[in-house]
């Protein structure tokens, strides 16, 4: 039995069940999400490349401009303070209007991966100071653990594609590298250019390849990381059943949608009887369902002023009898039948109401 018991708390212990949405939401609190960084780099380094393709001739006006500039120019300046002063700052200028709308399509590319990945998030909790961090004894399982050789294959396999990529687009522009030495300066940077560019997106293509498969790889370790045993489900539940914030609220709505239920059934009724201030029930009688009149409302104060508006707007007799009206909203709950000793002065009122609808009891 013993045995038996050990076994049974052992698979209770296993973390077998998916994350609760609770569990999600304090993992996602603590910046615990799916994700990869790879996914960021490969959009953002295949933004650029493509940038360039586009606005690549853009570019290369503004740098033969600013070379053009610098030797017809500035080399005739004297090198005083206030000239190299002036011309580094030109430099600077022109060199941060080249390169920044690469460096803007770079973060764009990048933020749009991260959003796409995990959407809007910040946490504080990768920011605290942990001691556990500076554990050596935990620092070494980490560089042997699974984790790591997984890192390990993806930095090889980085490494194998980016070269491939990189040799075969060399290899099938053979030619125009072995003429490379028979062409002008100018024509040889523009070839230089067109194969670096063509290699950057096949590179970055490859990479956005393995990305994604390591997007799904991480995606697939973090629901590992967060799976619950079923112990864990029952104390989860229990903790937020518990909660007294979380029980009011759940009794607010489950009165409210009574509360909604009921009034919907005032219509219906055949009668509300009041005294005539604080109470009020509605009565209604089917004798194919009920051998006798069955409470559909009641209501004390402003409940059974409702109730006589709801009434006197869809044409519902109203009838004050005070001792009746007390007695009925203290001895019974909705859907309860009239007990025997109210039959009587039940029936004379509905009676009167029958009456006076002209209908036939």
């Amino acid at each position: 039995m013993k045995l038996l018991s050990l076994d049974l708390q052992f698979f209770a212990g296993e973390k077998t069940e998916k994350a609760s949405p609770k569990k999600r939401q304090d993992s996602r609190k603590k910046g615990q999400v799916a994700k990869s960084q790879d996914v960021n780099t490969a959009v953002g380094l295949l933004s650029v490349f493509l940038f360039l393709m586009f606005f690549g001739p853009f570019i290369t006006q503004h740098l033969l401009k600013l070379l053009r500039h610098t030797f017809q120019e500035y080399m005739l300046l004297d090198v005083t303070e206030k000239n190299v002063e002036m011309v580094m700052m030109e430099i600077f200028a022109e060199i941060g209007y080249i390169l920044g709308p690469v460096l803007l399509i770079a973060l764009i590319g990048a933020a749009a991966a991260n959003y796409a990945q995990i959407g809007i998030l910040f946490s504080s909790e990768g920011l605290q100071m942990k001691l556990e961090k500076l554990n050596p004894i935990t620092g070494f399982k980490r560089i042997f653990s699974i984790r790591a050789l997984v890192e390990l294959l993806k930095s090889i396999l980085k490494i194998g594609f980016v070269g491939f990529a990189a040799f075969a687009v060399l290899w099938g522009s053979m030619d125009e590298v072995l003429s490379l030495a028979n062409k002008s300066l100018g024509g040889a940077l523009a070839t230089v250019a067109g194969l670096t560019l063509k290699m950057g997106l096949f590179a970055s293509g490859a990479l956005l390849f393995l990305s994604l498969l390591d997007y799904l790889y991480q995606k697939y370790d973090f629901e590992k990381s967060i799976r619950m045993s079923k112990q864990d489900l029952k104390d989860e539940y229990k903790n937020t059943e518990g909660d007294p914030v979380i029980k009011s609220r759940i009794k607010q709505r489950q009165r409210e949608m009574a509360m909604r239920r009921m009034m919907q059934e005032v219509p219906n009724a055949d009668v509300i009887i009041t005294n005539p201030t604080h109470f009020a029930v509605a009565l209604k009688y089917d004798e194919q369902k009920s051998h006798a009149p069955i409470v559909v409302a009641k209501g004390v104060d402003l409940i059974a002023q409702k109730i006589k508006l709801i009434a006197k707007e869809n044409e519902v007799m109203t009838v004050e009898n005070r001792p009746l009206a007390r007695s009925l909203y203290s001895q019974l709950e909705i859907g309860d039948s009239i007990p025997e000793e109210f039959f009587k002065a039940v029936a004379e009122i509905l009676a009167y109401v029958y009456r006076t609808k002209n209908k036939v009891l």
